[in-house]
This record gives structure tokens, sequence and C-alpha cells, in this order.
């Protein structure tokens, strides 16, 4: 069914080898030594074995020793899944991801696309985004919500929205949990409702929450009723759903995002990162079923499934 179709992912991750340490997992380390963490990890392998177990995923590869050899892995890939274009939101850590992507983009720039990810609260984030769009050729902007110390909704942060509204690139925050084991389900950042303000100052800018509102679906959903530039992505495994006190599945979601916002403000993308793995396919079989079984148009399933994330790219998309 989805050959029938374009398919753009709007939302990888680009794994940099001894690149991909997370400030969370830095700042466990840091305060409770490298064993307690991996103590955690080691109490969580049972819900890791069980994702890998029932998506049929294979164990990940080592990363690749440059990024030229990790870009040829994915143009392989996406090739022979027929999927036409990548947009890559991290390259590694904060410090060298926007470097990392401007040499990620330039290896293929009909076929990748990049955002900037660094520290929004840094004194000279503005002009980091300025220089990574200007400069980099980098097309938006994402933002870890809870690995950050102060709100979102800081007026600090007003110049860096400033400049995504300057050159009309998007931004994509993470909210909702973070991580399993170690990880974040508790912060001033956690749910979506924290930029209402933010995207209601700047309505040019395309504000993208991804992961259907991972855990925080009706703050997600109002906030798109008084933001209509809120747009949601589809990306990830979405296994918080399981865990939610409620019956919820990935088919729920689309069809409460498509019965609320419209189809024209879904964004498909799978959260893809590592090798052998690539290009996730299941995840795209699983949405572009549950689209077809909702009754969703040809025309609607073209938006969600590459047209919308065109759209808000806009003259930056070849």
């Amino acid at each position: 069914m989805a050959k029938k179709f374009r398919i753009i992912d709007s939302h990888l991750h680009f794994a940099v080898k001894n690149e991909n340490l997370g400030k969370n997992h830095q700042e466990y380390m840091n305060e409770f030594g490298e064993e307690k963490w991996k103590k955690l990890q080691q109490m969580n392998k049972f819900q890791q074995d069980q994702w890998k177990k029932a998506w049929g995923f294979p164990d990940a590869l080592p990363e690749c020793d440059t990024i030229e050899e990790t870009c040829q892995l994915w143009l392989d890939d996406l090739d022979a899944k027929g999927v036409e274009k990548a947009v890559f939101v991290t390259a590694g850590g904060l410090e060298q991801s926007n470097e990392n992507m401007a040499r990620i983009i330039q290896f293929a720039p009909d076929r990748f696309i990049g955002y900037a990810h660094h520290d929004p609260f840094a004194p000279d984030a503005a002009q980091k985004l300025e220089y990574a769009i200007s400069q980099q050729g980098l097309r938006g902007i994402k933002i870890l919500g809870p690995a950050l110390d102060r709100p979102l909704d800081d007026k600090s942060l007003y110049p860096l929205w400033q400049v995504a509204e300057k050159h009309q690139v998007p931004v994509l925050f993470h909210f909702g949990i973070m991580g399993a084991a170690g990880g974040i389900m508790d912060h001033i950042n956690i749910s979506p409702k924290i930029i209402q303000n933010v995207a209601k100052a700047f309505p040019d800018v395309i504000f993208i929450v991804p992961h259907y509102g991972c855990s925080k679906v009706e703050d997600a959903l109002f906030l798109c009723w008084v933001c209509p530039n809120v747009y949601i992505d589809t990306s990830g495994s979405n296994q918080w759903t399981r865990w939610m006190p409620y019956p919820l599945t990935t088919k729920d979601l689309f069809k409460k995002y498509y019965e609320t916002i419209g189809p024209d403000r879904i964004l498909f993308g799978t959260d893809g990162s590592w090798f052998p793995r690539g290009f996730v396919s299941e995840y795209l079989d699983v949405q572009m079923r549950d689209c077809v079984e909702l009754g969703f148009s040809d025309e609607d399933i073209q938006k969600i499934f590459a047209g919308n994330i065109e759209r808000v790219l806009g003259r930056y998309i070849k």
C-alpha cells in the first residue's frame, strides 16, 4: 500500500559515534555514578526485549566510524525502502549536532534535510540558529523540553523564536515522558501546554509536537485547538500508549487528531536512528494501515506522509 504514495520521514535521528549520550543520562551518572545507571538499564531489559520482540527488531550495530559512512547507509536504506527524503532532527550531542548536520545535508542535499539542535538557553542561541539556517543550511530546530532547566515560555527565548519566524522554519519540541528506566516523567516542560503563549505570540511559526503528544494527549489536543500553528507528528513506536490508564492505540490517536485538527496538520515520522533497522518500515506499515482502515482519502494520506512536511519546509525543500 505504501508504494502507492510518496514517503518523506519528518522525524529521524542521525547516530554519531561517541556523541549519543543524552543530558539526562550524563547528569544521572555525574550525580549517582555509572554503575547505578547500568543497573537501571539492566532492570529495564525485560521491557526492551519485549519491544524488540514485538516488532521483530534486530540488535543495534555499533555506530560507523565516520558521518559519511552512516550517510551512505541511510541513502542505501532509503532507496531500498522507497523513501523519498529524510528529515534528521538531531545528529549527536548538543555541542556538535549543528556542525554534524551541516556535513550530513551536504552529503545528499536532494535527499537529506537537517534541523539545528543546540541549547536554547545558551546566551548565543538565537545567533546559533541564525547561523545554522543562513550559513549551514539547516531548516528547523529540535528542542528536548524535559532536558532543560528552565520553562519554554520564558521570554528570554523570544529572540530564538524570532529567528524561526524570520526564516519561516519549524520548531519541533519533545514533550511527555523521555526515556524509560532513569528517564523523566515529570518536569516543568513535560506538557505541551507550556508553549501556548509562545505559539500565540508567533503565529507564523509552525510548532511541532511529536509522538502524538507522548502521554500528554489531552494537553496536546487543547493546545492544537487554541493554536492553529501547532502540528502533530506520528513518530516512534508510541509504546507509551500501553502505559496509559485507559485503552489507547495509535489508530485511536490518528482518528482523534484527524477529527479535530484535520489532515493538514499531521506529519508522518518514524523516530528511526540506528542500523540495521534504519528507516522503520514496520511503523510506516502500521500507520498506513490505520489511515486506510479509518477511511482517509488518498489525498489526505498523501498529505500526511509527504505533502504536509513539504509545505511546512516550504522554499527550503527541493
